[in-house]
C-alpha cells in the first residue's frame, strides 16, 4: 500500500477500507486501476500531507472497479461521453460506500466521500478542488505522454488548457515542476502561451 497520512495510520477501519479498495482494483483485468489508485495516493501525499480521512479515501477509490463500466457501453460523441462520466461518478461512490459500510464507517463519512466523488463542488469546496487537482496532476505526470501518441497537437493543446482550467494555483505550481518529456513540455508550453 502507498504511504498514507500518518494521522490516520492507527485507524483499523481506515486501513481495512483502503485494503478493500486495493483488493477490488487488483481484480482489474487490464491491470491499471490499482496502479492508478496508488499514484493518486502518492500525489495527494505530495499535494497535502495532512489531507483529511475523507479526501484520502476518495482519492484511493476515485476509479474503483472502473473497468466494469466501459466507455463502449455509451453512445459515441460528447453527450455519450458526459453521460458515461456522470454515471461513473455515482457508480464509484456507490461501490466505495459498500466497502466503507462493511468496515464500519457511518453514513456521514460515506456521504462525504460520495460527495467528493460526484465532483459537483470543485471550485467551491476545498476538498473537491483538491481531489480534482490530484486527478489532473496524476494525468499530466503519468498519462499525458500516452495521450500525445493518440491525438494531434491542436487537440492536445485544448486538453491541456481544459485540464489547467480545472486546477488551482497550487496545482499549477506542482504541475510546472513535473519532469515532462520533451514532447509533453512543448505541448504544455504552447497550451499555456495561448
Amino acid at each position: 500500500m502507498s504511504k498514507i497520512n500518518s494521522k490516520i495510520l492507527d485507524s483499523d477501519k481506515f486501513n481495512k477500507t483502503m485494503c478493500a479498495f486495493d483488493e477490488a482494483n487488483a481484480k482489474d483485468p487490464n491491470n491499471k486501476e490499482l496502479i492508478y489508485a496508488q499514484r493518486m495516493t502518492d500525489c495527494l501525499n505530495n499535494y497535502d500531507p495532512d489531507a483529511s480521512e475523507a479526501l484520502q479515501l476518495a482519492v484511493r477509490c476515485q476509479h474503483i472497479r472502473r473497468w466494469e463500466k466501459p466507455r463502449s457501453e455509451y453512445p459515441e460523441g460528447k453527450a455519450g461521453y458526459y453521460k458515461w462520466r456522470t454515471n461513473l461518478y455515482k457508480y464509484h461512490g456507490d461501490v466505495a460506500a459498500k466497502y466503507m459500510i462493511q468496515e464500519g464507517y457511518d453514513k456521514e463519512m460515506v456521504n462525504r466521500v460520495k460527495t467528493l466523488l460526484l465532483k459537483k463542488e470543485i471550485k467551491s469546496n476545498e476538498e473537491s478542488q483538491a481531489l480534482e487537482d490530484v486527478v489532473c496532476l496524476v494525468f499530466l505526470k503519468y498519462y499525458f505522454d500516452d495521450f500525445i501518441t493518440k491525438h494531434d497537437e491542436n487537440k492536445l493543446i485544448v486538453i491541456v488548457q481544459k485540464t489547467w482550467g480545472k486546477m488551482s494555483e497550487k496545482a499549477h505550481e506542482l504541475a510546472l515542476s513535473i519532469d515532462f518529456s520533451d514532447s509533453a513540455k512543448s505541448i504544455v508550453a504552447k497550451a499555456l502561451a495561448d
